[in-house]
Order: structure tokens, then C-alpha cells, then sequence
């Protein structure tokens, strides 16, 4: 797998027993939503938190903490975790901190399919479609 299943399950358990908690394979590992908002992922480099903007700096004044950037350019509001950051009782700490952040969100809906516009079907590579 592309994350740590041990991780993931101790975030799983962390966050047992919440309502509106769902999980989601992305960004080649799983993320955890609450109420249909990111919440947590588990990927390769260890635990991802999404703290706000608001709360980035705290974030990453703590131990094992840094930014979090899959292009060269830092993701504002997200924060990457090392797993031995996460140990024991500093693991409910992280969620906590992402769940003050994310439970002041509005709850999203159930994720719809995109739709796809009336006679866009699929065309040919080199031609041009005109309307």
C-alpha cells in the first residue's frame, strides 16, 4: 500500500465513534472527511492535517511538523506530520487540532459524479469540434 495501514488504523480508532466520519482513498493514500470536509490523510511521508491557514503556524511550531508541498510550492492551511510524531497520546492532539479547523466548516453534500455536457462525447486526438 502507498500509506502506513498501521497509521491509518490508529487514526481510525482515534476517531471512532464521531458522527459524519468517512474515509476516501486519495492522493495515493486515505483520507478521512468529516461531514464531507478533509479532515486527516494517512500517505507515504506519514500524516497529513489540514489546520486552516489560521492555525498553520501553531501547527508547525510543534515537533515533527512541516509543511506540506507535493509541488515545490507549500499548500496554505495543510501541514505534513512525521509517524513518530504521532505516537501514543500526541496523535489525538494532531486530530484535534485539524478538528477545530474543519468542524467550523460547513457540511458538505454526498460527492456527485461530474456531469457531462450535452454532445461532448469523446473526440478524436487532432480534430477540433465546432459548436
Amino acid at each position: 500500500m502507498a500509506y502506513d495501514e498501521r497509521l491509518a488504523g490508529r487514526v481510525r480508532r482515534a476517531l471512532g465513534g464521531r458522527r459524519g466520519v468517512s474515509e476516501r482513498k486519495m492522493f495515493g493514500g486515505l483520507c478521512f472527511l468529516l461531514d464531507g470536509n478533509m479532515l486527516c490523510g494517512v500517505a507515504r511521508p506519514g500524516l497529513m492535517l489540514r489546520v486552516g491557514k489560521d492555525q498553520e503556524a501553531r501547527a508547525l511550531a510543534r515537533a515533527g511538523a512541516r509543511p506540506m508541498d507535493f509541488t515545490g510550492r507549500p499548500l496554505r492551511g495543510l501541514v505534513w506530520v512525521d509517524p513518530a510524531a504521532c505516537r501514543g497520546r500526541a496523535l489525538a492532539g494532531w486530530i484535534a487540532l485539524a478538528e477545530r479547523f474543519v468542524g467550523a466548516l460547513p457540511a458538505k453534500g454526498p460527492a456527485r459524479a461530474p456531469r457531462r455536457r450535452r454532445g461532448a462525447g469523446p473526440s478524436r486526438p487532432g480534430t477540433i469540434r465546432s459548436r
